[in-house]
């Protein structure tokens, strides 16, 4: 029973790995519906209604003829902002209209890259799942693109939380550059024109890799209250795998919410992938130590940060003697018999030719480059023959004075502590630089990123009525051109080799185990009269007495059917009778004690 339960353990074990292994693309494709695309399929619905009753109404008699299910299809509707918000851009217009393409040149860049001339473009993705849906798309390869939008009045870090939110689609992966954004400060002199990578910004966020190196950035540049000069603080990593969303091909909803109570969470598909709080999770840290080593603090001549020394009272012992070499010739060792003392181990090449520009004025004398012996192949050894070395049992190596505690053992020298001059304590840094422009400042070695839907507001639940409203029909549509299972478990073990492994294990796990459990197994053993017997208490029946019997009364009727006989039948019959009852009276004896020995018996009696 143990073993069949194991194997039916190990059976679901099996059947659990085919649900789960490929499936790990797909297990959100269909979680969220969004509403629009429902009210979109019941408009179509409700007009498809609208006809059939004109036609109806046209020929009353006629039955109406029965209609196959539509397929459900997402049609694309353009997002319109609701509630308060800063910015919302969903390039819907086709146009640039409200973007600044920047004009400057880098400064410490060569004058060929130096220009932001890199180009951008508003047009729907290579291979739109959603028609009629555009977006801002990068187009040049190893080029600096800037563009910038300013909002629509500036974001003031009060008493409301941020909310930045935006979509990215690497169409054609990325191999090296960015897709963050910058949210520029408020300043009197900001210029989208002249907008380069040092212009001032509050908050960068957003996607960036180079390699293997998966980032999701969150910098906010924080201002010291005594300086007045800037310092940026980076998050810390995420500790999601990212890798998915560079590589996947998909569109991915990039969401920052940054608190008064100074906390922030960084989303990706609603997701959340890091959080934290500016005071404890940015490096380096907002606050500066209240206490610093001091400069001009240093470690005295005679300060000891030994802890250990040498015995100074120790002395070498006379028999220690430090000129015993560490190994000597075996002196047991004997010679091989057949050992060739007379043939060198290596000899010149007897095949070997000069070649013919070899100069000897300019190589030296040419020699036979050298090969093994072909007669030391036979034998244990060629060349004189030397004792084999061992350790030598009297080595003791150089003596030194045993190790013991210093007694003027003071300690690892540090630095006094003094107050730091430097010292803040800033317990609000939320409460950053006003925001007053969006933009995008960008060096990629992939063309064709493409951004869509910005939306940056101080009300969550507005931004998520507005990723409903545009990436949700997105994520609608491409779930419904999501391949079938045995397109996604060969795309996954594309990206994870490993993964056909798992899929052999996971179809030869369970045949194995049906074929063991079907074509195996203990066979019912037949049991005999008397092992039947021994598992009741009833008494056993003497089949060999009964057998005796039936023969000696089948040879009586024999007997008595003889004519010979009749006279004998008289003494026969007595005789058998007497010999009938011994047998009656020996078959009583033997069941008294079958039952005398029966254990149900022992406890009745016990009783």
């Amino acid at each position: 029973m143990h073993q069949k339960a194991l194997l039916f353990v190990l059976l679901a074990a099996g059947l659990l790995c085919v649900g789960l292994v490929p499936t790990c693309r797909a297990q959100d494709q269909n979680q969220d519906e969004d509403a629009d695309v429902e009210d979109d399929l019941d408009l179509d619905l409700d007009l498809a209604g609208t006809e059939d009753d004109d036609e109806l109404d046209v020929d009353e008699e006629a039955p109406p003829a029965p209609k196959a299910p539509a397929a459900p299809k997402v049609t694309y509707k353009a997002p319109e902002p609701m509630g308060e918000h800063f910015f919302a851009e969903s390039f819907d217009r086709g146009t640039l209209d409200g973007w600044v393409l920047s004009k400057a040149k880098k400064d410490d860049a060569d004058e060929e890259i130096a220009k932001y001339d890199g180009k951008w473009a508003v047009e729907e993705m290579k291979d739109t799942k959603l028609p009629g849906d555009k977006g801002l798309v990068l187009k040049s390869r190893a080029k600096h693109h800037a563009i910038s939008a300013p909002l629509l009045r500036p974001f003031t870090f009060d008493s409301m939380p941020l909310v930045i939110q935006y979509e990215v689609n690497f169409q054609s992966g990325i191999d090296c550059g960015g897709a963050y954004v910058k949210l520029l400060s408020e300043t009197p002199g900001l210029d989208l024109d002249q907008f380069v990578d040092k212009t001032a910004y509050t908050i960068m966020f957003g996607p960036d890799k180079c390699g293997e190196d998966y980032k999701l950035h969150f910098i906010f540049r924080h201002k010291n209250p005594k300086t007045g000069q800037y310092e940026e603080k980076h998050a810390k990593k995420p500790d999601a795998d990212l890798r998915s969303y560079f590589t996947d091909k998909k569109t991915h909803l990039y969401t920052l919410v940054v608190n008064a109570d100074n906390s922030f969470e960084v989303l990706v598909d609603q997701t959340v992938v890091n959080s934290g709080n500016l005071l404890k999770d940015v490096t380096p840290p907002v606050n500066p130590p209240a206490e610093i080593e001091d400069p001009d603090d240093h470690k005295p001549e005679d300060w000891d940060e030994r802890p250990k020394i040498q015995d100074p009272d120790a002395v070498k012992p006379e028999d220690w003697d430090e000129d015993a070499p560490a190994q000597i010739p075996d002196e047991v060792a004997v010679k091989p018999d057949g050992w060739l003392d007379d043939e060198a181990e290596y000899i010149g090449d007897p095949d070997a030719i000069k070649p013919d520009d070899w100069d000897e004025d300019m190589d030296g004398e040419w020699e036979a480059p050298q090969v093994p012996n072909p007669a030391c192949e036979s034998a244990p050894g060629c060349g004189p023959w030397k004792r084999p070395m061992i350790d030598n049992p009297s080595y003791k190596g150089k003596w030194k004075p045993p190790m013991v505690d210093n007694p003027n053992y003071q300690g690892i020298w540090k630095p006094r502590k003094i107050p730091n001059p430097d010292y803040f304590e800033d317990l609000q840094p939320f409460k950053m630089t006003p925001i007053s422009a969006l933009g995008l400042e960008l060096w990629s070695m992939t063309s064709d990123i493409f951004f869509d839907d910005f939306f940056i507001t101080n009300d969550r639940n507005t931004a998520e009525r507005w990723a409903a409203d545009s990436w949700g029909l997105k994520k609608a549509a491409e779930g419904a051109a999501e391949p079938g299972l045995a397109a996604q478990m060969l795309t996954a073990a594309e990206e994870r080799p490993w993964l056909w492994i798992v899929y052999v294990l996971t179809v030869a796990l369970p045949l194995v185990l049906i074929i063991v459990f079907c074509c195996t197994g203990k066979e019912k053993k037949t049991t005999t009269p008397a092992a039947e017997y021994k598992k009741t208490d009833e008494p056993q029946p003497d089949v060999k007495e009964e057998e005796e019997d039936e023969e000696e009364e089948d040879k009586a009727e024999e007997a008595k059917s003889s004519p010979a006989a009749e006279d004998k039948s008289d003494e026969e019959e007595a005789a058998a009778e007497e010999e009938e009852g011994e047998k009656e009276a020996t078959t009583e004896e033997k069941e008294d004690d079958i039952l005398r020995r029966s254990p149900r018996s022992r406890r009745l009696r016990k009783d």
